[in-house]
């Protein structure tokens, strides 16, 4: 079930736009599963180990738009510079929502 789950999070992070993001509970909510936003960080976690460069996982990002996932990057500031260069705003550290959520 867990690698059927983690498919599922994967096919619908790559539907998210450049430009937007999306939270994990959202991604959750949308398969059906709405108390699972942690295995959504989990299922996205595991993206290193496989090395699937075509999950955009740096577009989703904990409720508040905080960058929760930043620390599984290369380096810390590279999931802000790749939303950055996809034109998202930052009020502070976080995603500004109001402008760039995404709810699948």
């Amino acid at each position: 079930m867990t690698n059927d789950f983690y498919e599922r999070v994967y096919e619908l992070v790559r539907q998210i736009p450049s430009g937007r993001v999306t939270t994990y509970g959202h991604i959750a909510e949308a398969l059906g599963m709405r108390s699972s936003a942690r295995m959504v960080g989990w299922a996205l976690n595991a993206i290193a180990l496989r090395d699937r460069q075509d999950i955009p996982a740096h577009r989703v990002v904990n409720r508040f738009g905080a960058l929760s996932g930043r620390q599984h990057f290369e380096t810390p500031y590279a999931m802000r510079e790749r939303l950055e260069a996809e034109g998202v705003q930052f009020i502070g550290d976080e995603v500004d929502l109001s402008r760039h959520l995404w709810a699948p």
